[in-house]
């Protein structure tokens, strides 16, 4: 997907700019979708150090990521409701371990959890400066995140984020969840942009990347542990990053140098910066 720059200032030798756009000029660059966990928080780490701290083994993160993609899987399958998929988890991870455990006992649990989870959250080290940039650079912003509503909202507002977003769309609060097209689809609504407009980066190479592309939007892929590397490859038309810290670099290389950001007013800070990057 490339994306058409703003017009500049005519040289005096160049001939009169035509009256609109070119039939042909693809879309300027509007808006940039970001996932959350994984992706702006390593939540990965979080949840290990909790269930180490609730179990006292450090080997069990390969089983609680298997039982919890299965259960995301049927919210998306729309058989099991948010509301209910964090206590089945649960259920079920203490079941592999042996553990039979009555609804009081799993809720007990569900309930340490999160208490230690929400003391352990951290963002990664690009995350700020990138969202700076973005920021500077004239982009709108929206979270769009397959998780519950409020444990997401105050996980945001915590860590500081919430400010940098426009919106934030939450598989929770909407009944369906990425690759769901309605997902990507209710951020470019809620913010005025087509899809065509809209980049979404996230760690999540089916989830995320390719079911933005199949969304219509611009995809970008965070593969922060290389895995890319061993086998996982991304279709064509999906641009790969290994930290977000690339991200500035390649929406110049691949969309500012064909027109993202739009240029701003001279002497305004979107301007400066994007003087110093480009």
């Amino acid at each position: 997907m490339d994306f058409a720059v703003a017009s500049g200032t005519p040289s005096r030798t160049a001939p009169p700019a035509p009256a609109g756009p070119e039939p042909w000029a693809p879309p300027q660059l509007r808006l940039v979708c970001l996932d959350i966990d994984d992706t702006l928080i390593d939540c990965t780490a979080a949840i290990r150090r909790t269930l180490t701290a609730l179990t006292g083994r450090g080997d069990l993160w390969p089983l609680w990521d298997l039982i919890t993609e299965e259960h995301v899987a049927m919210v998306v399958a729309g058989q099991l409701g948010y509301d209910v998929m964090h206590h089945r988890r649960t259920e079920c991870f203490l079941a592999e371990l042996g553990i039979l455990a009555d609804f009081a006992q799993v809720a007990s649990f569900e309930e340490r959890r999160r208490d230690i989870l929400s003391q352990s959250w951290q963002l990664f080290d690009d995350v700020t400066q990138c969202l700076e940039w973005l920021r500077a650079a004239g982009l709108q912003l929206a979270a769009v995140t397959n998780a519950s509503g409020a444990h997401q909202r105050r996980k945001i507002a915590d860590l500081g984020l919430a400010p940098f977003f426009d919106h934030v769309a939450i598989a929770g609060e909407l009944g369906v969840a990425k690759p769901d097209p309605l997902m990507f689809h209710s951020a470019c609504l809620a913010l005025g942009c087509d899809p065509a407009q809209t980049v979404h980066v996230g760690d999540k190479l089916d989830t995320d990347a390719i079911g933005a592309q199949d969304a219509g939007l611009g995809a970008v892929w965070l593969d922060r542990d290389g895995t890319s590397r061993t086998g996982e490859r991304a279709p064509a038309g999906v641009h790969t990053v290994t930290s977000l810290a690339e991200l500035p670099e390649l929406l110049v290389s691949e969309y500012v140098t064909v027109g993202v950001p739009a240029q701003r007013a001279a002497g305004t800070p979107a301007a400066q910066l994007r003087d110093r990057v480009l």
